[in-house]
């Protein structure tokens, strides 16, 4: 008898399945593509330049006792993580171009506590089995709807409750949110910010504020270099 596991079955997992089974019982626990009752799913729309704050107010309101942050693109995770630790947020970085000791590294200290943040990309979060983890923040929406569902499954497990904000700010965000709500049949309620945290967060910021511009401003500088 051969068992053929997954967590997830996608067209491709189907098609490597074939090869070793032959007329297969699929058993599924829940239905493809659905999200679990123990995650709570908030969005917030806000301006692309305010979404580092958008984040951080999160950070500071809510009762995050660890967080899994999703950027789609690699160079971002890095920037993002710079920019937390200005604002003295404990972060690590999850992505591809890690080596391996430097990603194993990262998660020994996130599931240890070392490191409450953890900054990662989609392919790098793949298969992450943390039972603890309170709060997933999409600080990009993902381009892919099934990634969202893989993202926001890093909390609520085990049967455990959990939080899950994405951050939304352009015309792209938005049709890829009505894919992501066309597919698990739920819209994402629109979270209510509090405005005096809100300002109290924005005051406290504005030391570091110069310092994030003048790497947004960097970053822009060696792609061009590089692209050249």
């Amino acid at each position: 008898q051969t068992l053929f596991f997954s967590a997830t079955l996608s067209d491709e997992i189907h098609k490597i399945g074939s090869k070793f089974v032959m007329n297969p019982k699929i058993i599924e626990v829940s239905k493809p593509a659905s999200t679990a009752d123990t995650v709570s799913q908030r969005l917030i729309w806000t301006d692309t330049r305010k979404k580092r704050g958008v984040l951080r107010d999160l950070l500071r309101t809510e009762a995050v006792q660890n967080a899994v942050i999703f950027c789609n693109r690699k160079r971002d995770i890095s920037t993002l993580m710079s920019s937390l630790q200005r604002h003295k947020f404990n972060a690590a970085a999850l992505h591809g171009d890690m080596t391996q000791s430097a990603r194993l590294a990262a998660l020994k200290d996130f599931k240890d506590g070392v490191v409450p943040l953890l900054i990662a990309s989609d392919v790098a979060a793949r298969g992450l089995d943390i039972p603890l983890v309170s709060h997933v923040f999409n600080f990009d929406v993902p381009t892919n709807a099934e990634d969202y569902v893989h993202r926001i499954g890093r909390t609520g497990r085990a049967g455990r409750t959990g939080s899950a904000f994405t951050i939304a700010a352009t015309n792209d965000d938005k049709r890829y949110l009505e894919a992501i709500e066309k597919l698990i049949g739920v819209s994402i309620e629109l979270h209510n910010t509090d405005d005096k945290s809100q300002e109290k967060a924005t005051v406290s910021d504005k030391q570091t504020e110069q310092s994030d511009k003048s790497e947004t401003a960097t970053v822009k500088a060696d792609t061009s270099q590089n692209n050249s």
